[in-house]
């Protein structure tokens, strides 16, 4: 039918209120926003889940948090992209399942389908579980990605009991390395990029940069690999995880001990010094550690550390014959004097007011030189007289120092300026017999004989610019040609680090 303009038609829509819709709503896709925070608290109380970000979750929630995925009009594609990266968690070698996965699948798809009901999958149920279980996935896997899934300082520095009585147990410290990690800095720059709209950015932001964390993750998920090499790829992929404050690939020159491998490398450029090394034992095992190597001492003294007196010296108290043979003497620590073996007592030994020290030359336990380098546990790199250890497949065998096969050639590669003269002084100074330094262990360095301009080198020569060592500790870690080897984990870490992996199996 037509109308012409100057027909006046009523209009039944004028004066329409939302009241007029009242017969068309339907309950089961009613969003209630109080009813959704009713449901979440219900999940909080539920939720048993002991990680940081599952407490970081909960407290966002309980702190009354705003809505972070979800709003009246459902949910968008920021969900779909956070479950494109979690839906591979498999390939972590994780299990989707510790991730929500599946629950978050059915929950968007009923979401898209308003498929709901008005029991256990009633839309503000549903919603609830797809806020609470979308941030804690995101939580879960952006921490893990960025930071690693454990935290190496927390677990192996709880790891050696080093004493213990009825009131408290402390530690051996075994894990020194700066690296970053996850602070509340971290979690509400998360959270905001939810708000922000920068998910995907971030979620690939996150992830870690190393070659060798790429090259891992292309093996653990080769059809070739068998199940049962598989936990030793993820813990080397962990360790890759970690963002360390300083590692080899920054600088040009560098030593590295990998200690399951028991080998040091030294590289300065396309320069590349290896050499076998003897470490600390499964009892006393050795720090992994970040440092610079500042100076080589020649022909050092040994301050026997208290442990070993209590073990291996003690019970000689009197054997003045056991005291000569491996050139000890006592001196007292604050005055520098030496005490005449035959006055020592138990209580001297036993006392951190004196010293037990073994001369330096020949026969010495540090051998003729030693690489120092701050620590807070007084291990170092240095040579040995016992060189039979190198010729063991395991080299386990000090209270923690790091002895090395070819102290000479690495004395060389730390000096900047390689002078013939210099080093042939460092060469002389290590096979020289110092038999006449050691019965003047008693005088103050300025009244022993002067040795210097026969080219003997006495005490220490500085390592200028000073060189980054790291001590490390990989299962499977690539060869200067960059083929990944296997090496035996003879300290345990691998199964340590696996049983934490728990979580997210």
């Amino acid at each position: 039918m037509l109308y012409s303009c100057h027909n006046k038609v009523y209009n039944p829509n004028l004066n329409l209120t939302l009241d007029k819709y009242t017969d068309m709503t339907v309950c089961a896709y009613k969003i209630n926003s109080h009813r959704i925070k009713e449901q979440m608290n219900v999940l909080i109380k539920e939720d048993k889940d002991t990680l940081m970000a599952d407490y970081r979750t909960r407290s966002y929630y309980l702190r009354k948090g705003a809505f972070l995925w979800i709003d009246r009009l459902g949910i968008d594609d920021r969900a779909d992209t956070l479950l494109a990266y979690i839906n591979q968690v498999d390939k972590l070698g994780f299990s989707k399942s510790k991730f929500k996965v599946q629950q978050i699948q059915e929950d968007l798809l009923r979401v898209r389908t308003l498929n709901f009901d008005t029991a256990y999958n009633n839309i503000n149920r549903v919603m609830a579980r797809l806020e609470y279980n979308l941030t804690k996935a995101y939580l879960r896997y952006v921490t893990g990605q960025r930071f690693g899934y454990i935290n190496p300082k927390y677990i192996f520095n709880k790891l050696d009991v080093n004493d213990s009585d009825s009131v408290r147990v402390s530690y051996r410290c075994l894990f020194d390395i700066p690296m970053q990690q996850v602070g509340p800095s971290f979690y509400k720059e998360a959270l905001r990029k939810i708000s922000n709209d920068s998910v995907g950015e971030f979620l690939k932001d996150v992830q870690p940069k190393s070659p060798m964390y790429k090259e891992l993750f292309a093996l653990l998920n080769n059809i070739q690999t068998k199940s049962s090499e598989k936990p030793k790829i993820m813990v080397n992929m962990e360790r890759c995880r970690w963002r360390l404050r300083n590692f080899p690939q920054q600088h040009k020159k560098y030593i590295l001990v990998n200690i399951p491998s028991f080998k040091l490398i030294a590289v300065d450029g396309d320069e590349v010094l290896k050499m076998r090394i003897g470490c600390g034992t499964f009892e006393t095992k050795t720090p992994l550690l970040t440092s610079l190597i500042a100076r080589m001492d020649i022909n050092p003294q040994w301050i026997i550390p208290r442990s070993i007196i209590r073990k291996s010296i003690v019970r000689h108290l009197g054997d003045s014959g056991y005291f000569a043979h491996n050139h000890y003497f006592v001196r007292e620590r604050r005055s520098g004097k030496s005490v005449d073996i035959s006055r020592v007592t138990f209580s001297m030994l036993d006392s951190p007011d004196y010293l037990v020290i073994q001369e330096g030359g020949e026969g010495n336990s540090l051998g003729r030189i030693i690489f120092r380098f701050d620590n807070a546990f007084s291990i170092y790199l240095h040579d040995t007289s016992s060189k039979d250890v190198f010729a063991r497949d395991d080299r386990g065998v000090s209270h923690g120092c790091i002895r090395v096969e070819k102290p000479f050639d690495l004395a060389v590669f730390l000096l900047k300026d390689k002078t013939n003269d210099l080093i042939h002084k460092i060469s002389y100074s290590m096979n020289a017999d110092v038999s006449e330094l050691k019965r003047n262990h008693n005088k103050k360095d300025e009244e022993r004989p002067d040795t210097l301009n026969r080219g003997l080198i006495i005490g220490s020569v500085p390592v200028d610019p000073q060189v980054p060592i790291f001590i490390t500790y990989f299962t499977i870690y690539p060869d200067e040609k960059g083929k990944l080897q296997d090496f035996d984990d003879v300290y345990g870490y691998d199964k340590v680090i696996y049983k934490y992996f728990a979580n997210y199996k």
